[in-house]
């Protein structure tokens, strides 16, 4: 996992998490890479903030593991 300082600047198109509700606990997602498997994810309340940069697999993972309620 890496991340960039603006996530504002990368050129992607993002989208919110089916999970988000209407209000402001939201986050968003954006692929970065398809031939290299890169996702983004930010806070949606702040678009110009960093961003997590996860591979396609360690993002299922920590998914998994969230859902499970098992330890990160």
């Amino acid at each position: 996992m890496s991340h960039i300082k603006d996530a504002s600047t990368l050129p992607v198109t993002w989208w919110k998490s089916s999970r988000s509700d209407s209000g402001a606990v939201c986050v968003e997602c954006g692929i970065v890479s398809a031939d290299e498997q890169i996702v983004a994810v930010r806070d949606s309340k702040v678009p110009h903030g960093p961003a997590l940069l996860f591979s396609y697999a360690a993002l299922g993972t920590l998914v998994d593991r969230i859902k499970s309620g098992g330890a990160l």
